[in-house]
């Protein structure tokens, strides 16, 4: 089994700042793609970024320039240092993992979510 903590979130002003983290653990061998999702109440679930293990990165054009997912592989660890944050960025946040296991199966993973909540 593989499990995805997330930290970070909470209460910041417009214009503040917040760094989410997402450690993964268990049986992992190695990990493809990380990504951050999120979903607003009564929204759908929307892709904030996705890095690869070679540190390529996508982003929603929402958050581009905002946003900066980065990841440390020796740790399986991704982050989300998102600055300049909007009222619009409130959310609950969820990290996701491709992970292939020891047992020798691809699997994506999720973690349980944080939430971010941006005042104006």
């Amino acid at each position: 089994q593989v499990q995805l903590v997330e930290s970070g979130g909470g209460l910041v002003q417009a214009g503040g700042s917040l760094r989410l983290s997402c450690a993964a653990s268990g049986s992992i061998f190695s990990i493809n793609v990380m990504g951050w999702y999120r979903r607003a109440p009564g929204k759908e679930r929307e892709l904030v970024a996705t890095i690869t293990g070679g540190g390529s990165t996508d982003y929603a054009d929402s958050v581009k320039g905002r946003f900066a997912i980065s990841r440390d592989n020796a740790k399986d660890t991704v982050y989300l240092q998102m600055n300049s944050l909007k009222p619009e960025d409130t959310s609950a946040y969820y990290c996701t993992a491709e992970v292939f296991s020891h047992r020798g199966t691809w699997s994506q993973y999720w973690g349980q979510g944080t939430q971010v909540t941006v005042s104006s």
